[in-house]
């Protein structure tokens, strides 16, 4: 079986973060590993207390991920300062770590920043180079770029910029801002447009964590990066219409939903 480690804060609720990317890593048929860089008090209205591992527990963790059960993909999410940044980073270079998906989680769903100002330019400076793709909703792009994005020539300009500076690909979600759920992944001067309905559901807490996780699950089974994107798109799309609604707030998705056997269906 292919394994897949998924460095990233705990969301309690269960819809985002560490939780998500094991639903979803275990839903895409590779062996789910993790290394928490914080825990979160949250739910579906709000993040309300972040409590950060310290750099050298983080260390630990990782250390004892690699040196046992390799993994064929990393995906790497929240993480709010420079100084465990700089621990995934040597890590990552350490164990020559393959498959790096990064999702440069900023701000939640319900709008809390998640991570230190200045560990937006450690972010960029040290672990973008190291991903093989980056994964920015539009908020998240505007940032790494410093271009406003209002349109999908916007998008192209911002990926493009993302990708020269960082040297990897970039997967640039339309959802935010956009109005449709249209994405672009750009690489080598190529853009490639993933189109998809856009499917009536608020309930959206932990999205992007979930295509993130689907994209490095289907790198470690060894499809390619366009077809890695492809079938997290279809994923992702699958747990939005199964219409689970849980929560006061935006709700998680369904991350069960294409998964069907005797203990999945038992009542």
């Amino acid at each position: 079986m292919k394994t897949a480690l998924t460095i990233a804060g705990s969301d309690s609720s269960g819809g985002a973060g560490i939780q998500a990317d094991i639903k979803t890593m275990t839903a895409n048929g590779v062996y789910a590993m993790s290394a928490i860089t914080a825990l979160t008090a949250q739910n579906t209205t709000g993040v309300y207390g972040i409590y950060e591992v310290t750099p050298e527990f983080l260390r630990e963790q990782l250390y004892a991920v690699f040196s046992d059960i390799r993994p064929d993909a990393v995906k790497i999410g929240m993480v709010s300062s420079s100084a465990l940044i700089d621990v995934i980073a040597d890590a990552l270079e350490r164990f020559c770590a393959p498959n790096i998906v990064v999702d440069p989680v900023m701000v939640s769903t319900s709008g809390s920043r998640l991570i230190d100002e200045d560990a937006v330019e450690t972010l960029t400076r040290r672990l973008l180079p190291l991903a093989d793709i980056i994964t920015p909703n539009i908020p998240e792009a505007e940032i790494l770029s410093g271009i406003r994005i209002t349109s999908e020539d916007d998008m192209v300009m911002a990926a493009r910029k993302i990708s020269e500076s960082a040297g990897t690909a970039v997967l640039c979600k339309g959802g935010h801002n956009i109005g449709d759920a249209n994405d672009l992944l750009y690489f080598g001067d190529c853009p490639k447009w993933f189109y998809g309905e856009r499917i009536d559901n608020k309930n959206t807490h932990g999205t992007g964590c979930t295509l993130s996780s689907a994209i490095a699950s289907n790198l470690a089974k060894g499809s390619d990066l366009v077809s890695s994107v492809f079938r997290a798109k279809e994923y992702i799309s699958c747990a939005l219409s199964a219409g689970l609604d849980l929560g006061h707030g935006s709700g998680p998705l369904d991350h069960t939903a294409g998964l069907h056997g005797r203990f999945i269906d038992a009542e």
